[in-house]
């Protein structure tokens, strides 16, 4: 299973934090993640992760075009609903890539903590792509 970690810059405490509870269980998969929240993430908690650019230089949407070829199985993004993203139209791209691909898609710590429980306890849902 291959993971994505994203987060605005106003959540990235809180996805180090996610990380660092869950390390066990995403040591498991196979993560990627934008670029500076795939820095901050392997600092604190020494996992292995595949960097992309940054959100605004383009690391969304390389996550989108790992989406788009079905290479993603779960996102995390811990978005920041109260400030305006210079890189807005990429967000919307890879939510709507999300939906298209039936990709799920984590937007705020406690859904974030929902699919890593799951996973945690084996109760991950077994879906099939179609």
């Amino acid at each position: 299973m291959k993971i994505a970690l994203i987060a605005h810059d106003k959540k990235k405490n809180e996805i180090i934090e996610l990380a660092k509870k869950y390390r066990d269980v995403l040591a498991n998969y196979e993560l990627y993640a934008t670029g500076t929240t795939g820095t901050l993430i392997m600092g604190e908690t020494g996992l292995a992760i595949h960097r992309m650019k940054s959100g605004p230089l383009g690391g969304d949407q390389q996550i989108g075009a790992m989406l788009a070829n079905g290479e993603l199985d779960l996102i995390i993004f811990l978005r920041d609903p109260l400030t305006a993203q210079p890189h807005e139209p990429d967000v919307s791209a890879l939510l709507r890539l999300c939906d298209v691909q039936k990709i799920p898609l984590a937007t705020n710590e406690s859904s974030a903590t929902v699919m890593l429980e799951a996973l945690q306890t084996g109760e991950f849902f077994n879906y099939k792509k179609k």
